[in-house]
């Protein structure tokens, strides 16, 4: 999936390598073991085929705002999946974890503005754009979504 350049235009502006994916595969079992979450595998029910990615991040990334120590929900799919509501299934489940699981404080996404879809979808989830930013050279909105739940 991440090879796919339909797939990437949005993220990385380009196919990954087998190298960055498997870099991407670390950054996730590391997020759990130092962060206490990351991602999950995204699986259609009806036949548990693979669809593709959703979870959260604390990537420290150079932008301003600074994000650091704020979740960082993002989603991922397959194009097989895209554009039939897994989406927004997934991301919604993830919410769910992240209210139950995590202290309450706000949850962020970036998006690339020309990412309608993505952008939609993060409207259906209760974000609302807290700002524009540059990331790596590219615009990129920043949407917010209030303070979560939380039992820790």
């Amino acid at each position: 999936m991440w090879s796919d350049a339909g797939v990437t235009r949005h993220i990385t502006g380009k196919p990954n390598t087998r190298e960055e994916v498997w870099g991407r595969l670390l950054r996730y079992a590391g997020h759990w073991c130092l962060m206490g979450y990351g991602y999950w595998v995204v699986e259609d029910a009806a036949d548990g085929g693979y669809v593709g990615e959703v979870g959260f991040g604390d990537y420290r990334r150079d932008i301003d705002p600074p994000l650091d120590g704020i979740p960082e929900i993002g989603w991922v799919l397959a194009p097989s999946a895209q554009g039939r509501g897994f989406a927004s299934e997934a991301a919604t489940r993830a919410l769910a974890w992240r209210d139950a699981a995590l202290p309450p404080g706000d949850t962020v996404c970036l998006i690339q503005p020309q990412n309608a879809p993505s952008l939609r979808v993060a409207a259906k989830l209760g974000f609302t754009v807290a700002g524009v930013s540059v990331h790596r050279g590219e615009s990129t909105v920043i949407l917010r979504r209030g303070l979560g739940g939380g039992t820790r």
